[in-house]
């Protein structure tokens, strides 16, 4: 098995260069290869984002004809230190939010999306 430290990733988008850029601009991930408009591969620590265009062989129709495509509820899963500094720090740069900050018994979270809709979220622990 390949570098069994590194999560992989795919989410499906809309404009390769759209998300590339969200990626890299509003959270620090580090481009490997673009090959828009089909495909990117990003990185952020251990985590490789695979960002998959209509144009990649991942977009092609599945054989009942289902069309796969972006805006799932699956997401990635970041933790930070200060949710409200966070999501301020979003709201400047664009970010559109699903949700309102909530408390739950874990912690605090909110829902964010990427340019084609798939959903990020921020989650800050509860103090132990």
């Amino acid at each position: 098995m390949p570098n069994a430290e590194i999560v992989n990733v795919r989410y499906m988008v809309d404009d390769v260069d759209e998300a590339v850029a969200f990626y890299t601009k509003v959270f620090g991930f580090e481009v490997n290869l673009n090959a828009a408009p089909a495909f990117a591969d990003v990185t952020r620590g251990n985590l490789r984002l695979l960002l998959s265009g209509p144009k990649s062989s991942a977009g092609r129709p599945m054989p009942d004809g289902a069309q796969p495509g972006p805006g799932g509820w699956n997401r990635i899963h970041f933790i930070v230190d200060d949710l409200d500094v966070e999501v301020a720090r979003l709201r400047a740069a664009g970010a559109r939010f699903r949700n309102d900050i909530i408390d739950g018994p874990g912690g605090k979270q909110i829902l964010l999306q990427d340019p084609a809709g798939n959903v990020v979220e921020l989650f800050e622990p509860a103090a132990r």
